[in-house]
C-alpha cells in the first residue's frame, strides 16, 4: 500500500478548531463534513479560522508552500471558469505572476 504523502487537513483543522479556536466551529461545520479537502477549501476554512493574510509574517511562510499535479490544475480551472487573467489569478491565490504562466506553459492551459 502507498503512503497518503498529503497532509490530513481534517485532523489539522479540526485540532485547530477543537484547541484554539472552538468559537468557529460552527462556521467550519460544512468543510469538517467533507472527506477529502481541495485548494480552495483549504484557503476558504484558513480565511474563516484565522482571518484575511494580513500578517507580517505571511510573506515569508509563503516561500514554503507547494502545489501537487490535482492543485494547480485546480487553479487554473479556477481562472478559467471566472475569466481571471494571469495576475489576477496570482493576486487572488498569492502566488507569483511568474509561477502561473509556468504552469499554463506546462499544462497547456
Amino acid at each position: 500500500m502507498k503512503p497518503n504523502k498529503n497532509p490530513d487537513y481534517k485532523k489539522i483543522y479540526s485540532d485547530i478548531l477543537q484547541f484554539l479556536h472552538p468559537e468557529k466551529n460552527e462556521a467550519c461545520k460544512s468543510f469538517m463534513s467533507k472527506d477529502i479537502f481541495s485548494v480552495q477549501d483549504v484557503i476558504k476554512i484558513n480565511t474563516i479560522i484565522f482571518g484575511k493574510r494580513t500578517d507580517t509574517n505571511f510573506s515569508q511562510n509563503q516561500k514554503y508552500r507547494s502545489y501537487d499535479e490535482r492543485a494547480i490544475l485546480e487553479i487554473l480551472d479556477y481562472q478559467k471558469k471566472h475569466k481571471l487573467n494571469n495576475m489576477q489569478l496570482a493576486q487572488h491565490f498569492s502566488l507569483s505572476r511568474n509561477t502561473v504562466t509556468k504552469w499554463r506553459k506546462i499544462f497547456n492551459n
